[in-house]
């Protein structure tokens, strides 16, 4: 049985060097450039900084999977389960950023348009309440998230050559909105889609009660819990069975009590399903993700990756969704800016961990046979975001949420057959074999 999932569909890009995977290079082309809506202007540069670490225990966690969830409804990400993470001391180098500055809001001002201008459209919160609040964590995060989606889709339009992304701005009603942009049908990729979402409200009595199912009772002064939640969610599906799909989503989420204490927490992470095993793109995309989280402490890959493999796991197949990468959720320690901090690193990483691996499976040559193993696979990547991903579950039952954003990450085709297995020996029992037991790719 075959299942077409209908969807909807610019681009600094990144070319890698020569290479099996290479460097990755900053490039912007003109013709994709041409196409995203634009604020006056140039782009503007963003330095990177010197992390140190100096791991020690975190504390225990209350905060639910099914709060997680419920924000992941309105704002069409993934969300799981909760965790801590290690203190990290970061230890900046010098750069030639300059600072916000109180004293020279015209510069100021110019030097956000500037970094505006390379997204793929204006950020969802109006740029004048961004310049009231540039040191604010959800401005930054904002901005951050504003980047990547930018960073990502260049890249993916760039080594498809022929698709581009659309761009779809919409807004929620309750409060806030989103961006989603969609490539569709494209010559490298079936589909690929990368969403912003910066949404704000009232908590409903599903996310509360999810709340206090996981043991914390949350002061609500009128009946109404306001949060603050935004996020970036991708999911991208190449054609070639060679090229593997690709997931992450990093999100950050604010919750107000009674008294005006806030609690605040970053989740998100990376993975990567492949249809057939390669051993140097499994090795290639664990060692990215591993240098990022390296830069804030050792034990931050290892606990990151075993939750990521515990969590992608089909329970009623007895496998894994896919070879994994990292996954984490309500990090909340030990301070917004550290962690912040942590998650743009990671977030960073995503362009060069992945794009290198399409750039040299693209143009594959496959069977038919093979073909129909990764729709076979696909089946599988449905099964598991509608049967057990908490935030695709609760953003279905949940009022106000936008169907389509939470539906992004379903390949636009899939299939299904009755008892089918594999021969034995063969590349598609290799891949089985891995995604029953999880491999270290790193050491």
């Amino acid at each position: 049985m075959a299942l077409r999932l209908g969807w909807l569909g610019s681009g600094p890009c990144w070319r890698a060097l020569r290479g099996d995977y290479g460097q990755l290079r900053a490039w912007s082309p003109r013709s994709a450039s041409a196409r995203v809506p634009r604020l006056p202007g140039t782009a503007g540069t963003e330095s990177r900084r010197g992390l140190g670490h100096s791991p020690s225990a975190g504390g225990g966690s209350w905060l639910g999977t099914g709060l997680a969830a419920a924000l992941a409804g309105f704002a069409g990400l993934a969300a799981a389960a909760f965790g801590h993470v290690q203190r990290a001391e970061m230890v900046p180098r010098s750069s030639g950023a300059r600072s916000p500055s109180p004293g020279r809001p015209e510069e100021d001002s110019d030097e956000l348009a500037r970094r505006c201008s390379a997204f793929m459209t204006s950020p969802v919160t109006d740029l004048r309440e961004l310049r009231k609040r540039p040191e604010d964590v959800k401005t930054k995060m904002e901005l951050m998230i504003m980047d990547i989606q930018a960073q990502v889709c260049r890249a993916l339009a760039q080594v498809d050559g022929v698709a581009d992304f659309s761009v779809d701005r919409w807004e929620r009603k309750e409060g806030g909105g989103g961006i989603t942009c969609v490539l569709q049908d494209g010559r490298v990729f079936e589909k690929a889609g990368v969403s912003i979402s910066v949404v704000h409200g009232n908590l409903s009595e599903e996310a509360a009660n999810q709340m206090k199912g996981r043991g914390k009772v949350m002061k609500r002064k009128d009946g109404k819990l306001p949060f603050t939640a935004m996020g970036i969610s991708s999911v991208i599906h190449p054609k070639n069975p060679y090229a593997p799909t690709m997931h992450f989503n990093y999100r950050y989420f604010e919750v107000e009590e009674a008294d005006g204490n806030t609690h605040w927490w970053f989740g998100g992470g990376c993975d990567l399903t492949p249809t057939y095993l390669n051993q140097e793109d499994a090795v290639h995309f664990h060692r990215t993700l591993k240098e990022a989280c390296d830069q804030h402490g050792p034990d931050m890959y290892p606990k990151f990756k075993k939750w990521c493999d515990d969590y992608f796991y089909i329970v009623h197949r007895g496998e894994r969704r896919g070879i994994g990468g990292i996954f984490f959720d309500d990090l909340n320690s030990p301070s917004k800016e550290e962690v912040f901090r942590f998650v743009k690193t990671c977030a960073e990483a995503v362009v060069p961990s992945y794009v290198p691996i399409v750039k040299k499976h693209c143009d594959d040559s496959f069977t038919p046979q093979d073909k129909l193993w990764q729709q076979l696979r696909r089946g599988r990547y449905v099964e598991f975001n509608l049967l057990y991903d908490r935030g695709t579950k609760f953003g279905l039952f949940t009022p106000g949420s936008r169907i389509e954003s939470i539906l992004m990450s379903l390949p636009l085709t899939a299939r299904w057959e009755y008892m089918y297995s594999p021969p034995e020996n063969s590349k598609e029992a290799e891949i089985l074999e891995v995604l029953r037991h999880p491999k270290d790719w790193v050491h």
